[in-house]
């Protein structure tokens, strides 16, 4: 019989507490409030089954193969055995889609087995989060591949990316995945850094600002994003993966931590995975002060801290700050880590006996295990009426066309025209001789985390999943009636030169050469960028550069197009090269967005989100920096780059018309708004950026010579013009002073619209009076904008 009470509850809770004897479980009653049914469930765990939802397990990463992690040969294997792990539960499942080749419908029977599995071996039925990779799409065999990230931040427009994150997470949600580990935060910082190409930029508004956008898409789809890396990964020395980091409490602040921090605050992100690096000696996963004082005490971030792969048995064995696994895990608690991923070497069995002997407080467990089962409330997954068996199977479309079409918006959108002396758009018709190691292979449009290029060393058979074009096949495609030819050339890092001369033959007879060069993505050494594959120096790969010279020698005109994760330092050929196209690894529709602004169908749009060097050398440095970082006559280094952040050109012409009342004096609390009036007096259609740039002449510490603080993309027809405005707020001035807090100091600043970081186009002075304020989390951190 059901009561009064009774039919107050979720039907499917009542008939649970039916199955259990009748005993009235609150934590499963979806009509009380998350805290009160976690705290519940919490009361009624053993300590074994508390820490069981502190890890997870990863079946697809056993110790055969190539690693697709750090030391994953070491440590895979000493996660123990799925029968055993069920019994207390889980709290995560890893990858079972993404770490090999399976189809839709084996990702979603195996995901489903493994949930009902899990649900009825544990004694409260609790079944596990499942996560993906999901950086440039759901990294899944026959998933759309999106652009890499360094492509969104060249479009500078957060809104497809947005739309994109929001397909990704609807596609992961269908199968039964609940957490995507992406977007990457991470500044670019030194462009010898492997990962580069997984970054958004060089600069913490653009980073900030269009992966806020990421995290509010993917999280609609009721998907979890995962910050990553916070913080500091990207300023490790020499660029090399996962060195120590040495960095100062202000550039922490100014410019590392404000991507994070928008992400939490303007986009609700609900998870954080800290970076594998040590700042000034202090790895971050056992950093207090990063992970607890300022992200949840500062910023009031509520959701899970998950540790990146293998990083908390890292304390142990690579930073050395731990003797044993139940020591490492006793510092990633208290640090603020609730999840140890992939595996369980530490949060599992050390952990339960540090409890019990007393050398781990259980409030530190409860703190963590509460964090986490108010995660799978809110995904539902403590809900009565939840099923194993609710996803999509074969009938779930992971490459829909509308998918595919925006991918190729944003790939037409983020490629970068460099360069151009009159050569392109190419003539329709004539010869055109196609040369370099990619201008026929795919490689140069997928970047490390997508699918082929994580896990092809280690499937040489596999299918890619998806239809993907060479620039070759594009190009013809574009132009069917020009007469191309092909050869490759050299290869994209081997010392291979047989093909020099039928390179060098190819240019010479024809009447523009296009030269298709770039990097292959990989893991660990296993490719010229991506994780773990750092480098020395930017040269380009391989012989890249003894090609470039031969192409050159013939006197036919060049167009360089370099499909990269990095800028290559290309001032040697500056005033030698007919055109120079650059494309960050555009994902699966990226060769026809290439091809296009080739022939003239697309034209470009897209701006610089990293400087492009003139030199291989002079490394790191980025355009955010104070006037010593410039070049002077204090070294004999010229950092200047070839091509500034923010640059890009166009088929169509711009003029801009700057406008409106612009006050001489505002109050340190006060706001104002800048407005330029953009028309588009050209002959075709196009996208202009319009950036806006703060000058603080001087301050109380060094600063900045610029730092973009707002930009807008204004599409428009021949003829036609639009205004665009900044509505700046005081705050955006705010820095780190020498107090050690941020500041909006009085005094002189200079806005200036541009197009580049080089290139002002309009300065407004004006004074900021008043009292120096002292600001914090609820500061404004960016400019409203308005196209009318």
């Amino acid at each position: 019989m059901t009561s009064s009470a009774d039919a107050r509850r979720h039907p499917a809770a009542v008939a649970s507490d039916e199955v259990n004897g009748g005993q009235y479980q609150p934590w499963r009653d979806t009509a009380l409030p998350v805290d009160e049914r976690v705290a519940d469930l919490l009361a009624r765990m053993t300590i074994e089954e508390k820490a069981g939802q502190l890890r997870s397990t990863w079946l697809g990463g056993s110790a055969t193969g190539d690693d697709l992690a750090p030391h994953q040969h070491n440590l895979a294997d000493k996660t123990p055995p799925w029968s055993e792990l069920i019994g207390s539960g889980l709290g995560q499942l890893t990858r079972t889609f993404g770490s090999a080749p399976v189809t839709v419908a084996e990702g979603c029977a195996t995901l489903a087995r493994l949930q009902a599995e899990l649900v009825a071996g544990n004694r409260f039925g609790i079944p596990a989060i499942a996560h993906e990779e999901c950086l440039t799409g759901f990294m899944t065999l026959g998933a759309t591949i999106f652009s890499a990230p360094l492509s969104w931040g060249a479009t500078f427009d957060p809104g497809p990316v947005e739309r994109m994150a929001a397909e990704i997470g609807t596609a992961m949600r269908l199968v039964g995945v609940h957490q995507g580990m992406a977007p990457v935060l991470d500044v670019t910082r030194d462009l010898r850094w492997g990962r580069t190409e997984e970054t958004i930029g060089e600069d913490p508004y653009l980073v900030g600002t269009v992966g806020a956008a990421y995290v509010r898409g993917l999280q609609s789809a009721g998907v979890v994003a995962t910050l990553k890396h916070f913080a500091g990964y990207s300023s490790s020395r020499a660029g090399r993966n996962a060195a120590p980091v040495s960095i100062g409490h202000r550039e922490l602040s100014d410019v590392i931590l404000p991507p994070f921090e928008m992400a939490v605050r303007d986009a609700g992100a609900r998870s954080v995975m800290p970076s594998y690096s040590e700042i000034d000696g202090v790895p971050t996963g056992a950093d207090a002060g990063i992970l607890t004082d300022l992200l949840r005490d500062e910023w009031g971030f509520t959701g899970t801290v998950i540790s990146d792969y293998y990083a908390v048995s890292f304390l142990e064995l690579l930073h050395g700050v731990a003797d044993g696994p139940a020591h490492a895990a006793a510092l990633a608690l208290a640090a603020g880590v609730d999840v140890e991923l992939p595996g369980a070497r530490c949060f599992g069995a050390p952990l339960v006996e540090a409890v019990r002997s007393g050398v781990v407080p259980e409030g530190l467990v409860d703190r963590a295990v509460t964090r986490v089962l108010r995660q799978k409330c809110e995904l539902g997954l403590l809900d009565p009426d939840w099923r194993p068996d609710q996803v999509g199977g074969d009938v779930v479309d992971l490459d829909p066309p509308h998918v595919r079409d925006l991918a190729r918006q944003i790939a037409e959108e983020s490629v970068v025209l460099l360069s151009n002396g009159g050569t392109l758009p190419l003539p329709g018709d004539g010869r055109i001789a196609v040369v370099g190691p990619l201008a026929d292979d795919i490689a140069g449009m997928l970047g490390c985390y997508t699918f082929p290029s994580h896990l092809g060393r280690n499937y040489p058979d596999m299918p890619v999943g998806v239809e993907i074009r060479t620039v070759w096949e594009a190009l013809g495609a574009e132009l069917p009636d020009a007469r191309l030819t092909l050869t490759a050339g050299c290869g994209v890092d081997n010392q291979d030169r047989t093909g020099l001369a039928d390179a060098r033959s190819a240019a010479a007879g024809a009447d523009v050469c296009v030269a298709v060069f770039g990097d292959r993505a990989g893991m660990f050494g296993s490719g010229t960028s991506g994780e773990g594959c750092d480098v020395a120096d930017l040269r380009l790969p391989g012989i890249q550069e003894e090609l470039l010279d031969a192409l050159l020698d013939t006197g036919t005109p060049v167009v360089l197009v370099l499909l990269s994760g990095r800028p290559y330092a290309l001032g040697r050929w500056a005033d030698r090269l007919a055109a120079v196209v650059q494309a960050f690894f555009p994902g699966q529709e990226g060769a026809g967005a290439v091809a296009g602004v080739l022939s003239g169908r697309v034209t470009p749009s897209g701006r610089l989100p990293v400087s492009v060097p003139r030199q291989s050398g002079g490394q790191p440095g980025t355009y955010l920096t104070p006037k010593l970082g410039r070049h002077g006559e204090v070294s004999s280094v010229d950092p200047t780059p070839l091509f500034p952040f923010g640059h890009g050109l166009s088929y169509t012409t711009f003029a801009w018309d700057a406008g409106g009342d612009v006050p001489a004096e505002i109050e340190t609390d006060g706001a104002l708004t800048v407005e330029v009036t953009v028309r588009n007096v050209g002959d075709r259609a196009g996208a202009d950026v319009v950036q806006l740039y703060l000058h603080d002449p001087v301050a109380q510490v060094t600063r900045p010579v610029v730092q973009l603080i707002g930009y807008a993309k204004v599409r428009l027809e021949p003829g036609e013009a639009r205004t665009v405005g900044f509505r700046v707020h005081a705050e955006l001035t705010s820095f780190t002073g020498r107090a050690g807090h941020r500041i909006v100091e009085p005094g002189d600043i200079e806005l200036r619209l541009s197009a580049s970081s080089a290139d002002h186009r309009h300065t407004y002075r004006v004074r900021l009076v008043g009292p120096e304020r002292k600001v914090g989390h609820d500061r404004q951190m960016t400019t409203e904008v308005t196209i009318v």
